[in-house]
C-alpha cells in the first residue's frame, strides 16, 4: 500500500488542471513503470484505488513447484493468503513498497512530474489552439529585440514587431489587445502564442465584441481590408430592410465605432455598405469621396473608372494613394479615378474611331461589324488572336491604342504592324472630308513616261537598259541623257 490516497490525486489533478481520469492514469502508468524496473516485467501488475490508499498487486499462478516467483505462487503460501486456493488458480498478491528498488520509487515519482508537465502543455495547447483567431487580454511584460512579450496569466504571448501597428508604443503593465494568430509548443515544454494587431481579422473581432449587430449575425461583415495605422475599410450588409447597417455599426454620433478606432491607436475606418453592384459598391467603396459616377470599362477585367468634381479628387485617391488602394482591394476591381474634365478628355475620339462611326453609323446609333467582314485581307491568324481575346467587331479594335493591341495574348510586332497597315488601307478612303485631287484631263502630258528601253554598252557591246549606272559585263559606267522635243 503506497501513501497515497483518492484525494491526493484528485488534488494534483486540481493543481495541475487537468482531467481527474488522466491523474489517476498517471498514476497507474506510473506504478507499473516502478514495477517493471524492479521485477523486468508489469504484464501481470495491476493497480487498485481504495477511498484512502492506492495499491498494487502481483497476479500469480497457483502451482505445484514456483519457476517463476515473479508470476507463480507455491500451494501452501497460496493458502496462507485464502484458504480456498487450489492449484491453477490465479491470486492477487499485494506488493509492500519496500519490495520496490529504491531507485525503481525515485524514477516513478520524475516519470509522474514528467507526465505531468506533458499533460499540461499538452492540455494548455489544446485549449488555446481552439482560440486561434479570437481576441486576448493580457499585459506588456518585456520587450526584447522589437517583440512585446506579453503575460496572459497561463502561457505567453509574442507580439512581433511585423504585427504591431506602426507607430504604437506600450510600457510595463500596459494592457494590450491582440489577435491570436498561431500557438506554438516548444520541446521546453512552453506553449507560446503569437499575437498580432494589425490583421484584418483582428478588426473583425473588435467589431464584434463592441457591436451587438453584428455579434448576433443581423449585420453581416462581407470583406475587410486594412493598411494598419493608417486606414482600414469595412464592407457591410445586412438582410433586414429595417436595419441600416452602416448606421449600426458606426452607432450614435459615431459612438461605437469611435470606441474601435481609439484601440487601433486612432487608424481611421470606413465603414460602407456591400452591394452587388458593382458600380455602386466602387462607389461606396470610395468613401469618404463623394463619386459623380462609375463607368464600367471591362466587366471581364474588372476595370473601371470612377468620376469625381476636382475638389474630391485628393480625398478619392488618399495621401499616397491609399484610399484608391484600399477601394481596390475592397471592391476587388482596378479603379481608375478622374475628374470632369479629365474624364471629358479622354472622350475624345481617334480618326480611327470617327472613320468607323462615318462609316458605319446609322444617324443615331453605331452599328457593330465583323472584324473579318471589314479586313478581309488581315491575316486569319490575327483574327483568331483577336477573336481569342474577346475582340469581334470592328469598333472594339479601333479604340485599342497601339499598345493595348500588342499587349493581347498571342499578338506579335509583326502581327501588330500588319493589323494596323490593314486598318489605315481599309478606313483611310472613307474620309469624308478631304483635300481635293486636281483633275487630270491630260495625264499623259503632266506625267510623261518614258518605256524602257534597251541599248549596247559602248565599251563591250553587252546589253544594258536605262536604269543601270553601270555595265553589267565589263563594269564601265553609265549615264543617259534624253533630249527635249521641243528643242531645236
Amino acid at each position: 500500500m503506497f501513501g497515497v490516497s483518492n484525494n491526493d490525486i484528485r488534488r494534483f489533478a486540481q493543481e495541475k488542471e487537468m482531467d481527474e481520469d488522466l491523474a489517476f492514469k498517471i498514476v497507474e502508468q506510473t506504478l507499473k513503470a516502478a514495477y517493471k524496473t524492479t521485477f523486468k516485467t508489469d504484464e501481470n501488475a495491476v493497480v487498485t484505488f481504495g477511498d484512502n490508499h492506492v495499491s498494487i498487486y502481483s497476479r500469480k499462478k497457483v502451482v505445484d513447484e514456483v519457476d517463476d516467483d515473479v508470476t507463480e505462487i507455491d500451494l501452501e503460501d497460496a493458502k496462507k493468503l485464502t484458504e480456498n486456493a487450489e492449484l491453477g488458480d490465479e491470486l492477487l498478491v499485494e506488493l509492500d513498497p519496500e519490495n520496490f528498488k529504491r531507485g525503481s520509487v525515485q524514477a516513478a515519482v520524475q516519470r509522474i512530474h514528467q507526465l505531468s508537465r506533458e499533460l499540461q502543455k499538452d492540455s494548455l495547447y489544446a485549449e488555446y489552439k481552439s482560440k486561434e483567431g479570437e481576441i486576448i487580454i493580457g499585459y506588456f511584460q518585456r520587450m526584447r529585440e522589437g517583440s512585446i512579450y506579453v503575460d496572459l496569466g497561463k502561457v505567453e504571448g509574442v507580439l512581433p514587431r511585423k504585427y504591431q501597428i506602426p507607430g504604437e508604443e506600450f510600457h510595463q503593465n500596459d494592457r494590450i489587445k491582440a489577435l491570436i494568430r498561431e500557438v506554438k509548443k516548444h520541446q521546453s515544454n512552453l506553449v507560446q502564442l503569437i499575437l498580432s494587431r494589425t490583421d484584418a481579422d483582428f478588426v473583425r473581432g473588435l467589431l464584434s465584441s463592441e457591436i451587438p449587430e453584428i455579434y448576433d449575425g443581423i449585420v453581416e461583415i462581407h470583406k475587410i481590408v486594412r493598411e494598419p495605422g493608417y486606414r482600414t475599410k469595412v464592407a457591410v450588409f445586412t438582410r433586414r430592410e429595417d436595419i441600416d447597417p452602416v448606421g449600426a455599426c458606426v452607432g450614435q454620433r459615431g459612438a461605437r465605432i469611435q470606441t474601435i478606432i481609439k484601440e487601433l491607436d486612432d487608424e481611421k475606418i470606413d465603414v460602407v455598405e456591400y452591394s452587388d453592384d458593382p458600380a455602386e459598391f466602387i462607389r461606396n467603396a470610395l468613401s469618404p469621396a463623394e463619386v459623380l459616377n462609375v463607368i464600367i470599362l471591362d466587366e471581364e477585367k474588372r476595370s473601371a473608372l470612377a468620376v469625381v468634381s476636382d475638389s474630391q479628387l485628393s480625398i478619392a485617391i488618399g495621401k499616397q494613394g491609399l484610399n484608391v488602394r484600399l477601394a481596390n482591394r475592397l471592391a476587388d476591381w482596378s479603379i481608375d479615378v478622374k475628374t470632369e474634365k479629365q474624364f471629358a478628355e479622354m472622350e475624345v475620339v481617334t480618326d480611327s474611331r470617327k472613320a468607323v462611326e462615318e462609316l458605319f453609323s446609322d444617324d443615331e446609333e453605331v452599328a457593330e461589324y465583323d472584324i473579318q467582314e471589314e479586313l478581309p485581307n488581315l491575316d486569319p491568324a490575327i483574327i483568331t488572336i483577336l477573336h481569342q481575346n474577346g475582340i469581334k467587331e470592328i469598333e472594339t479594335l479601333v479604340n485599342l491604342s497601339e499598345n493595348e493591341v500588342r499587349a493581347l495574348e498571342g499578338m506579335t510586332s509583326e502581327y501588330v504592324e500588319e493589323l494596323f497597315k490593314e486598318i489605315n488601307e481599309n478606313f483611310e478612303i472613307v474620309q469624308e472630308e478631304r483635300i481635293d485631287e486636281p483633275e487630270q484631263t491630260n495625264t499623259e502630258e503632266q506625267l510623261p513616261e518614258y518605256e524602257e528601253q534597251s541599248f549596247e554598252c559602248p565599251e563591250c557591246g553587252a546589253r544594258i537598259t536605262t536604269d543601270m549606272t553601270e555595265c553589267p559585263n565589263c563594269g564601265i559606267g553609265l549615264s543617259f541623257e534624253y533630249e527635249d522635243e521641243d528643242e531645236e
